[in-house]
């Protein structure tokens, strides 16, 4: 078996497959399934300050090859976490990565703040609306970007920052160089993209809230583009995430640069998709006489 193990930004990992966040709660629930025990680390489900109901339902809909949702963040708060969940998550030995969600620079100080020195990574979910600000996303233009990033790691000691980039921008690479100027030690990236379904019948949106992020298989080949993008663009860490739904798609997005990967979707389709991924990520490396999955780690070369 090859080596599977990563370093990030001082953290060991025992394989670069993440739970991204969403799509795994806070783990209890895959853990009746299989022992989460044997992945590389996951990220929570999305926590802010205080607790929040989400969106109106319906807040799912299916396309071809993707799923769009619009839940809203819907969490028990941070201080629920840091009570009743972080301490499982520790049991299990895994990274723990706290994704977490702010209506202002000022809420993102205060929770980071809070799990300052108790997670491994805190990954900034800057999709979010700035309330403050006429409601665009924090991570829409680079000096935004890189104000709550600044505001995040002041808050940040002991805890490695991650910074989750949006692909809904008009630049990848300038808005991963914004998330390294304010202080992040890693960016992990794509987040959902901005999608529609319609009811044709109907004639309206099947997600009440009209719009939500897509996410699955289909996406993967903009979130490889983009993640090379971001790789080649500055000198921290990268994670990659978009449509990982099998051992191959580890490999290509650590060859366009990645040192990690997240998988989200795929976890909804086959509650034991990251075992399998594990396998068949170490499958492909023992195939091709591959020691350590390090040495794949952008090795993709550009045609011409």
């Amino acid at each position: 078996m090859a080596n599977l193990s990563v370093n990030i930004c001082g953290v060991a990992f025992k394989n670069p497959l993440i739970a991204a966040s969403g799509t795994f709660g806070f783990g209890r629930e895959y853990n009746e399934i299989y022992d989460i025990s044997q992945i590389g680390g996951i990220s929570t489900k999305g926590m802010t300050l205080q607790p929040r109901l989400g969106n109106p339902v319906p807040r799912i809909a299916e396309g071809s090859g993707v799923i769009l949702n619009a839940v809203g963040l819907q969490n028990p708060g941070v201080d629920h976490f840091i009570k009743y969940d972080l301490p499982f998550l520790k049991e299990k030995g895994i990274v723990i990565v706290a994704n977490v969600a702010g209506k202002s620079f000022d809420e993102y100080g205060e929770i980071c703040a809070k799990l300052n020195g108790l997670v491994d990574f805190v990954e900034l979910n800057i999709s979010c609306p700035n309330v403050k600000a006429g409601g665009m996303a924090f991570g829409i233009k680079p000096e935004s970007i890189e104000k709550v990033t600044r505001v995040a790691k002041s808050s940040l000691s002991k805890t490695p920052l991650m910074v989750k980039l949006s692909p809904n921008v008009e630049s990848i690479p300038v808005n991963a160089q914004a998330a390294e100027r304010g202080g992040a030690d890693c960016v992990s990236l794509i987040n959902t993209l901005t999608g529609m379904v319609i009811d044709i019948e109907r004639r309206r949106p099947l997600i009440a809230n009209n719009t939500g992020g897509v996410s699955g298989a289909g996406i993967k080949p903009i979130a490889v583009r983009m993640v090379y993008e971001a790789a080649h663009a500055v000198s921290i860490p990268v994670i990659g995430m978009g449509g990982i739904t099998c051992g191959k798609d580890v490999i290509e997005f650590m060859m366009a640069g990645a040192k990690a990967v997240q998988v989200g979707t795929a976890n909804f389709t086959n509650a034991n998709a990251m075992p399998e991924i594990i396998a068949q990520t170490n499958g492909w490396l023992d195939a091709h006489g591959i020691k350590d999955i390090n040495e794949i780690i952008d090795t993709v070369r550009l045609n011409g």
